[in-house]
């Protein structure tokens, strides 16, 4: 019996539209192997008032998933030999040369003192740095929040402020712990962030553009919208009200992306659209290599996905079956996850619903997005990656 790709692809039309029936205004997906394209979809509208039809063109909020190419950047950088790994951030970022956490007692007491050693960029790279985001399962985050948000407050307070200033306000904050000693997803990304602007002295924004974005052909990623026409692809972001009804959700992440904001702190805004991210995951699954040209070597994306996490702190990271290297998660464990997939495919998840994995084992790259708040990733993202495998 002969089969064809296009049958499996009908079935992922059919998975893509049942989303749209359990409430998603609309989703975009494209899978490639080796630069053929072995899926593109899009479904849905923009918006549920205009109902304008999701596209190619379509751009969606990356949250989080902007730092996939921070990390990408960062490696690029590594093995052009700007810094080692083990170098301490306040060789870069002078405020962070020295740094306190927290320390609990038995009896409840809570002490200040010295970390153990200081930050270095693995520790930025691995999320080991001890600076949680306001989700974090850390023994010490209420204390740690505190202690940002007293630190943070004159700059919330001033209502604009640097990337530079929310470090140098940040570094007077206790840690969670000591540095390499947790996974604890948070400001780990800022860190690297401004490590970049010290070793390339300039915004890294202009850094993604010109290192990858650029050499990508990645026209619609960006973080400030460079006119109206780009401004009006952007889909509009949902919530979904106690009785399950789509409202508007908060807006937010948009003022940042409005020119005037380029100096703004908050680097994880970047806007892009399927098509274009597609690029950068192709390269990353295809050792460095995209449409002939080599953007950084295949031996530095392995480092990437290498889990650096020990048994006791996979203990600390959420997603079964998969471990985090530098800057990704990375699958270690297929069974333990229900993963059909490879040892070593790393990628990451938006918090708006954009997710994507590439896998070098068979030069595969998945990018799936659609824009809700929650996003709902426990239901979407593992079926969109179990039907892309399906197509091998």
């Amino acid at each position: 019996m002969e089969v064809s790709f296009m049958s499996n692809a009908k079935q992922i039309d059919q998975l893509l539209e049942g989303f749209l029936k359990r409430g998603l205004p609309g989703c975009g997906l494209k899978v490639v192997q080796y630069g053929n394209t072995l899926y593109e979809g899009y479904f849905g509208v923009t918006d549920i008032d205009t109902k304008t039809p999701v596209t190619k063109d379509t751009l969606f909020r990356q949250a989080s998933m902007s730092k996939i190419p921070l990390y990408t950047v960062m490696m690029m950088l590594y093995e052009r030999g700007k810094f080692l790994l083990t170098d301490p951030i306040g060789d870069y970022l002078p405020e962070w040369k020295t740094s306190t956490r927290y320390d609990r007692h038995p009896n409840g007491y809570v002490d200040i003192v010295p970390t153990s050693r200081p930050i270095n960029i693995r520790d930025v790279m691995s999320m080991k740095c001890g600076l949680p985001y306001c989700n974090s399962a850390a023994p010490t985050h209420d204390l740690v929040m505190t202690g940002m948000q007293e630190c943070m407050q004159p700059l919330w307070e001033k209502g604009s402020y640097t990337l530079k200033e929310h470090l140098s306000a940040m570094s007077k904050a206790p840690l969670a712990c000591d540095p390499g000693t947790h996974w604890i997803y948070g400001f780990s990304s800022e860190l690297a962030a401004g490590i970049i602007e010290a070793v390339c002295d300039k915004p890294v924004n202009d850094v993604f553009k010109e290192m990858l974005f650029d050499p990508l052909g990645m026209k619609d990623t960006a973080a400030i919208f460079p006119d109206e026409q780009t401004k009006n692809r952007l889909v509009t972001l949902y919530a979904k009200d106690p009785d399950g009804n789509l409202v508007p959700g908060p807006d937010f992440f948009d003022k940042k992306h409005l020119p005037g904001k380029e100096n703004e702190a908050g680097w994880a805004r970047l806007y892009s659209s399927v098509e274009d991210y597609s690029r950068l995951l192709q390269m990353l699954a295809c050792g460095g290599v995209y449409d002939g040209t080599r953007l950084m070597s295949s031996t530095t994306i392995d480092l990437m996905r290498t889990n650096g996490l020990t048994r006791e702190q996979l203990l600390d990271f959420p997603d079964k079956g998969y471990g985090y290297g530098l800057g990704f998660r990375t699958v270690i464990d297929p069974a333990a996850g229900d993963l059909n997939g490879s040892i070593g495919a790393f990628g990451w998840t938006g918090g708006f619903g954009s997710w994507c994995e590439a896998d070098p084992a068979e030069g595969l790259s998945i990018v799936y997005m659609h824009n809700l708040i929650p996003n709902d990733e426990q239901y979407y993202h593992p079926r969109v990656r179990t039907a892309s495998y399906g197509l091998l």
